[in-house]
């Protein structure tokens, strides 16, 4: 078994505190295993006076860690799973998915509110509502027809410091709530939104863990810190949107539950395709059955290949299908074709932290 290993990862706060929860987990399974960190900076980190959706990229928090990663410089990449694209590079798979933290949302008042404010429906109209986040902007702005929604980009720290301060016009922040409680701010979180009002991203809440597909040692390492029911969820859940190719730019939301049967368990999707103008929401449910033999092949070194993989994969795309035939074709087209592409040339720099 290998005892040295690299992980690659973004440096923002968040992504360091993730990390080293990885390497925490690895070093624990693995007896005399020496884990080490690289950070890097990438695209979307560089970018930070743009909306998330303008960019034009579906790698923007990940193409620099998977050149590190084809190139051998790390072993493998710890990614916020949102933020990782459905279809990989070549020569590269998702080997596995460790345990999701709630995956909701939550809103943050900003400090001069606090005491006044707790959920979004308490805010007066024309309240400014922060978020860089397409998905949210288009369901809230149903939910919430009387709010006003700006972009809010930088790393959470960032942006928390602009909630606080009254020059940038901000009343309330929309973060994950996975993200802000790994940074110990649930002080700071006055409510989690409910599935009724919002469903969350892709993926949310839970780490993704990429290597080369030709690397069994690694691999296996990774199997040992995986999931299982994370992984039925989270790949269910990429399985919808790999299959309506949306991305950050699509207003796409889900929410997955599990439910123990007789023979294993059953897994629900319940997913949405909002207007990015936030005056249409179609929503769409179903389930599948799943037994114990098909957890299992979760053993293997792929969870999305596995015959447990490809069970969810039938569920997510069942549901995208159904969203399709309740019109959401031109809701997807009018999202990507709002998208206005921002080219850019940025300086990738990397750094082994201490």
């Amino acid at each position: 078994m290998q005892r040295n290993i690299t992980i690659g990862t973004r440096e923002s706060p968040l992504a360091m505190i993730q990390a080293r929860h990885v390497q925490d987990l690895l070093q624990a399974a693995h007896p005399g295993l020496r884990v080490s960190l690289l950070g890097m900076t990438t695209t979307g980190d560089q970018i930070q006076n743009v909306a998330l959706n303008k960019i034009g990229s579906k790698s923007l928090f990940t193409k620099e860690l998977e050149v590190a990663l084809l190139a051998e410089r790390v072993d493998l990449i710890v990614h916020s799973l949102k933020d990782m694209p459905t279809v990989l590079p070549p020569g590269l798979c998702l080997a596995g998915v460790t345990a999701r933290e709630n995956p909701a949302d939550a809103v943050l008042v900003a400090q001069r509110h606090q005491g006044t404010y707790t959920t979004l429906a308490d805010l007066p109209a024309g309240a400014v509502v922060g978020t860089s986040s397409v998905r949210r902007m288009a369901q809230l702005r149903y939910a919430y027809p009387h709010l006003t929604f700006k972009d809010a980009r930088g790393n959470l720290n960032t942006r928390l410091a602009k909630l606080d301060d009254p020059a940038f016009g901000y009343d309330c922040l929309i973060l994950a709530y996975a993200g802000a409680h790994r940074l110990g701010w649930d002080d700071r979180i006055t409510s989690v939104i409910p599935s009724e009002t919002m469903l969350h991203a892709v993926g949310q809440g839970a780490l993704g863990l990429e290597c080369r597909s030709d690397d069994r040692g690694v691999r296996r390492l990774i199997r040992a810190i995986a999931h299982r029911p994370s992984e039925a969820r989270t790949l269910t859940e990429r399985a919808y949107m790999r299959f309506l190719e949306g991305g950050c730019s699509v207003p796409l939301g889900v929410q997955t539950t599990l439910a123990a049967t007789a023979n294993g368990y059953t897994l629900t999707l319940d997913a949405c395709v909002a207007s990015v103008r936030g005056d249409t929401v179609l929503r769409s449910q179903s389930s599948s059955d799943n037994n114990d033999d098909d957890a299992a092949m979760l053993g293997g070194s792929d969870p999305e290949a596995s015959v447990a993989g490809q069970t969810w994969r039938a569920l997510g795309e069942a549901v995208g299908k159904q969203l399709l035939e309740m019109g959401a074709r031109p809701l997807l087209d009018e999202a990507k074709q709002t998208a206005v592409v921002v080219r850019t040339t940025a300086t990738i720099t990397t750094s082994l932290p201490t």
